[in-house]
């Protein structure tokens, strides 16, 4: 009787522990509401990359399927999504930009039309410690892909940071500064076509 005792004790206070310990991280289900909440975002960001070098720049997001991202001088570089496609121009290169699908990039988790976090396998850590949740996700149809690491603070949920691991394991880090949602932006910002031309590029 003393055994069943002590076993229905430690079982009781397991049982009382769960919500404590589910109130370290934000659960997918929040967190996804939050990323299909977003229309539209803008945002200063801090740019970390593999060779540690650093760049900065302003973000633009059009959610489903557009971002861009102008950095700042002397990088020479415009990053933008639109129509299904990635492209990456040079400043300082009269040639045509390197396209590739946008989904073969993890950021694609973010920018589609619904995010559900909960799909089975996509994501493949969840953790948190009280001030932040870390979520690591992929494509569940093509892990090979790589993956996002996103970085979220409670209280209202937002999305700080994210590191992108691509294909060839290569790592991307995107610090973003306080990102103002709602605004409106000129379908220009995302349009590869119209940047081709503006640059006097064929496609």
């Amino acid at each position: 009787m003393m055994m069943l005792h002590r076993l229905s004790a430690v079982f009781l206070a397991a049982v009382l522990a769960l919500p404590a310990a589910a109130q370290d991280r934000i659960p997918l289900a929040e967190i996804s509401r939050y990323l299909n909440g977003i229309t539209t975002a803008e945002a200063e960001f801090t740019q970390v990359n593999a060779d540690g070098s650093v760049s900065t720049g302003t973000l633009y997001m059009h959610r489903p399927g557009r971002i861009r991202f102008e950095y700042d001088p002397p990088a020479p570089a415009l990053v933008m999504a639109g129509g299904g496609t990635v492209a990456i121009f040079d400043a300082k290169s009269n040639v045509a930009p390197e396209q590739y699908p946008l989904r073969r990039t993890p950021l694609s988790i973010i920018l589609e039309r619904d995010v559900n976090l909960g799909r089975s396998d996509m994501v493949v850590a969840h953790e948190g410690d009280g001030t932040r949740t870390e979520v690591v996700a992929q494509d569940p149809e093509h892990p090979e892909y790589g993956n996002i690491r996103m970085i979220f603070t409670a209280d209202p949920v937002e999305l700080r940071q994210w590191v992108v691991t691509n294909e060839a394991g290569t790592e991307t880090t995107v610090i973003l500064g306080e990102m103002e949602t709602g605004a409106e932006l000129s379908s220009r910002l995302f349009s590869i076509v119209t940047e081709l031309r503006t640059r006097g590029l064929t496609e």
